[in-house]
Formats: C-alpha cells, structure tokens, sequence
C-alpha cells in the first residue's frame, strides 16, 4: 500500500478510493498522534470538523465525527466552511487538531481529509507518517484503545464559527472597500455564504455568481479553475474587479475591469508592495515557487524585494516562510499566505487584501498588476517516460543547455518529474509565446527520445 497522504491530505473518489471506514480510522488515528498532548495534560482533547458542500461531505463528516469522538475527542462541528476558516477556528478555540473535508478545486466525486495541528497548523510529514502509521497498525490487527463511559467524546455545533471568521477577516483590513464594485465567483463552495458576507461588511458593492452549492455542482464550469464567467460577468455589470475561489476557498485568482485575468503571482507582487509599505513585509522578501513566472522575479528584483523560490506545493512555500519568518508567500495558482493573518492560504482574505489595495491608492487592479510584465509560459506534460532519469540524462541536460543559452536572460527552462504519473513537465518561459512553445515542443521530443 503507498502513501496515504498527498500533497494537500488524503485525497481520492468518494466512496471508492476515500470511503466512510477509512475516514473513520484515519480520524480515529489523528486523535490518537494529535490529540494525545491534551490528554495527558489533562483535559479532554477537542477537534474542530468542518467541510465544503460536496454531497459525499456529508457521509465523510459523520464517519470522522464518529471516530473522533469514540477515540475521546471532543467535537465541534462547524459546518459548511471555508478550509481557512477550520484552520482560524483551531487555532482560536484552542483546539487540538482540525478536519477538513474537501477536494478543493477537484471535480465533484472526489474529496479529501485534510488534518490541522493545534494553533491551526498544517501537518509535517512525520506527524502524517505517524498517524498513518497508527491506522496500518488497527488494520493489522491491533486494537485500538477505546474509551468507554463519560470518556467517550460529545459532539455538538459550533455555529457562531461562520461570524467569528468573518469578524477575524474583517478586522485585519488596512482599511474599507466603501465605492469599490466587486463580483465574486464562489464556485459553489465552501465560501459561497463567507465571501459575500464580508466584503459586504467591508464596503464593497458585490455581485455574486457561483454562489448556490447544491453539493453537486462545485467547482463545475465556475470559480478559479474556469474564470470566463468571471470575465465576462466583471465587463457586464461595470465592477473594479473579479475575485474566483476554488471550493474549498484557500485559492484566489482575479480579474480586472477589462476582463483580464490576475494570476497569483500578480497578486502576491501588489500585496508584497502593499506590506513593504506597511512595514510587514519581514526581511523584504516574499516565498514563491519554482513555478513562479520569471516576470515575477524581474519585477520584485526591479523593486529591490528578495524572491525566495521553493518547490512546487503550499506546502514548501508555508515552511519556507515559517522557517525564516518571512510574511508573504504563495504561488502562481491562487494560494496566498500572509502568515500573520492565516496559517495557511486564504482566498477570502487575499481577495479583501486586494481590493483594499486598489481602495487605498485609488487605482485600477490593471495598473497596479502592471508592476509585472507576465512573461509567456508553455507547459508541455510528456507521458510514459522514465521520469527517474529527468536529472541524469546526458542527453537531455545538453539539449537544456542549449535551450537555457538561446533564451538567454529573457527567458528559462524548467523540467520536473509528476509526483503521481509516469511523465515529465516541460516549461518554457520567453519574452514571445511562439519561440517559448517552439523550445517546449523540441525539448519534448528529446524527453521522449532519452527517457522513452
């Protein structure tokens, strides 16, 4: 059996590969590795369980509420909310771990477990590797340990968690949205009552689309995997901006009045301004990602801010910044994380964050994005490949070479090996989209040739 956990929880088609039983053990395994502290200090650990709108959402909650609580674990039961807002609540309750259940920008029939540590914390890998370890432990034929009696876990609602968050978002606001016209694409999801709540409190005139879950329509046709709804609702009603969510709202892409897209790293290079400004941009740098356009780079070298680059995942980008106490990171696809507001990305929050910049300064999201050029981006996927030898190809690190020299410092190669298939990512960055495609297309056929 391979790893459990992916890169964002345990992921997979509801009732198929995600089912009720291993839901139930896996929770019943997180109580046992993240909420064993609060036993020994003795008081009764307490999990804070929310999750998006997915009808599979439903089974899945009370399959973990069920095993929480017959592990001792305390429960409260939040509701339909934002993957941000579970992780706020954990931390604000005083919490011992979090659940969240969703498949974030995934198609409907999937969902996921995802599992937050005291303070609200994302999980590192050993933590992971012991409650998996744990759960291969039970199904081997080890009993659990069961309390019985008043030692077995209460569950009740926590409904005041959908003002507490608002209240927590509204309240770290540099300052009002009064005057400024925004549409909001919920894509159906979790954020589909949050996000119109507070920019509503904030000031803003809104309009929503993607706004009515009816636990199966999430993520389809809407929200930040497919903005041309967006687009075209920003022209027609005259807004400042359009702001996409996925379903579990911890990504954020925009759109500006024209109709233009603003991808992450866009947004992260107005807000890196914004929070230098402030004085909240800690050592004047701000976390991206291998992926991050290379216009990116030269713009916040341009502005004299650091861009440290991590691997792929918001993960590697949130343990960067916790490690050196940067404030800001985040990549190209939506994921934001001011780490003194969230500890994890918060789509909600970098929305309002925006829009407060263009509230402030009084300028359009075209012109302050313009601070960066995006350079094109081509990303060719090169299936049923040795995607082991990426790196040590003789073959293919010379045609890399040659690639790097011809794009010379306007352009950039990158090649990575997929994390779940048997394929290699080729991307190209160039000043033009047609010679960036012509060196992803010829670099693709050497991948094909060395490692096929």
């Amino acid at each position: 059996m391979g790893r459990l956990f992916g890169t964002d929880g345990v992921r997979g088609v509801a009732n198929a590969d995600l089912t009720a039983e291993l839901a139930l053990g896996l929770s019943v395994a997180a109580a046992h590795v993240l909420a064993a502290a609060g036993t020994f200090e003795g008081h009764r650990p307490t999990a804070v369980v929310g999750r998006d709108p997915r009808a599979s959402g439903e089974f899945l909650e009370a399959a973990v509420v069920a095993g929480l609580a017959s592990a001792g674990v305390d429960v409260l039961k939040v509701g339909v909310l934002p993957t941000p807002a579970v992780a706020y609540l954990t931390g604000a309750l005083g919490a011992d771990l979090g659940v969240m259940l969703s498949a974030s920008h995934n198609a409907m029939p999937d969902n996921g477990v995802k599992f937050f540590a005291r303070g609200g914390q994302k999980l590192a890998d050993e933590l992971e590797d012991a409650i998996e370890r744990v759960y291969e432990q039970h199904r081997s034929g080890e009993p659990w340990e069961r309390p019985t009696g008043s030692g077995v876990g209460r569950v009740r609602s926590y409904d005041q968690g959908f003002d507490q968050y608002v209240a927590h978002l509204i309240g770290v606001l540099p300052n009002r949205l009064d005057g400024l016209k925004v549409v909001l694409d919920e894509a159906h999801g979790a954020a589909a009552r949050v996000s119109p709540e507070a920019f509503t409190r904030a000031g803003a005139e809104i309009v929503t689309i993607g706004a009515s879950p009816d636990g199966l329509n999430i993520n389809d046709g809407c929200g930040s995997t497919h903005l041309g709804l967006l687009k075209a609702a920003v022209v027609e009603h005259g807004a400042a901006l359009g702001i996409a969510h996925d379903g579990d709202a911890d990504r954020c892409l925009a759109v500006d009045a024209a109709g233009q897209e603003v991808d992450g790293d866009q947004i992260l290079a107005v807000l890196a301004l914004a929070m230098r400004e402030a004085g909240t941009l800690r050592g004047n740098a701000v976390v991206g990602t291998v992926m991050s356009n290379l216009g990116f780079k030269i713009a916040m070298e341009r502005e004299g801010i650091e861009l440290v680059q991590t691997a792929v995942g918001d993960r590697y980008v949130l343990e960067s910044m916790k490690q050196h106490g940067y404030a800001l990171g985040g990549e190209q696809s939506g994921h934001v994380i001011v780490l003194d507001h969230a500890t994890t990305g918060d789509g909600t929050l970098t929305g309002l964050m925006l829009a407060a910049r263009m509230a402030a300064t009084g300028r359009s999201l075209a012109d302050l994005a313009g601070v960066m050029e995006r350079l094109p981006q081509v990303l060719v996927n090169v299936p049923d490949v040795d995607k082991s030898r990426v790196t040590t190809s003789a073959e293919l690190t010379a045609a890399v070479a040659d690639a790097e020299r011809e794009l010379g410092t306007t352009g950039r190669v990158l090649l990575r090996s997929s994390g779940t298939e048997p394929l290699v990512r080729v991307m190209v960055e160039a000043a033009d989209i047609e010679h960036a495609r012509s060196v992803a297309a010829r670099l693709a056929d050497v991948v094909k040739s060395a490692l096929g």
